[in-house]
């Protein structure tokens, strides 16, 4: 595809100058094989300094970049500009992820993420004394949760839920997935308290399963199936 330029749609919104965000459009040179982050870059470096939005490794290791594109949750340093328009060029919107307070341009507060992160208790929890030879595992047992160790905590997942839009108070997936990886670890002692944590009224009961956040993960963890697991382990616990 030889595109030349494209047109990024960015939703702006300055907390000291703006009371309501706004819509600006930017003419972008683009080149073969560019991401998102290349144009986004390109706007801040040479058009607009003001532009605000998070970036870290670029490589899709960080998950700082999730931001909402053309309407779906991405990572902005793995999306190609190519995939995003037609051969002739287009227009890409560019938004901040949902159902997050929105600090500037692009960047939320991801407090209230983290905070129901912390809160279902995302470590290793023992029960006996400390072991004088590394605690194993077998393959099977690893493989148990292996899928939940991918998570990036991007935020994708959680700011794809329409339930967490509308109910801040929700855990929302992240939070639960990461839960995931420790109630299914044979290693752990704390799955009770996590299990009892997520048996709450806003807790794994509010997944609507729509799969939404198993979607928009971009490391293609299983989202919905995690949350389904956590919901039938607390049913049959004993």
């Amino acid at each position: 595809m030889a595109l030349s330029s494209v047109t990024l749609k960015l939703r702006r919104f300055n907390p000291e100058t703006d009371a309501e965000p706004h819509w600006q459009s930017f003419e972008v040179p683009v080149q073969p094989g560019d991401r998102l982050l290349n144009t986004l870059m390109h706007v801040k470096g040479y058009l607009d300094g003001t532009l605000t939005f998070r970036r870290s490794c670029a490589h899709g290791i960080c998950g700082s970049d999730a931001m909402r594109i053309n309407g779906v949750n991405r990572r902005a340093c793995k999306v190609l500009v190519k995939d995003l328009v037609t051969k002739d060029g287009g227009t890409i919107s560019v938004e901040p992820i949902k159902g997050l307070p929105v600090l500037k341009d692009m960047v939320v507060d991801m407090e209230p993420f983290f905070e129901a992160y912390r809160s279902v208790k995302p470590f290793l929890i023992t029960s006996d004394h400390e072991p004088t030879r590394e605690r194993t595992q077998s393959a099977e047992q690893r493989a148990r949760y292996d899928d939940t160790t991918k998570c990036i905590l991007c935020a994708a997942c959680t700011s794809s839920c329409p339930v967490y839009w509308n109910d801040g108070q929700y855990f929302g997936p992240a939070a639960i997935v990461n839960a995931h990886r420790f109630i299914f670890d044979s290693r752990d002692s704390g799955s009770d308290e996590r299990l009892e944590i997520l048996n709450d009224a806003e807790g794994v009961w509010r997944c609507r399963t729509t799969f939404n956040c198993s979607e928009a993960c971009p490391r293609g963890i299983e989202v919905t199936k995690a949350i389904q697991e956590v919901k039938r382990a607390l049913i049959f616990r004993h």
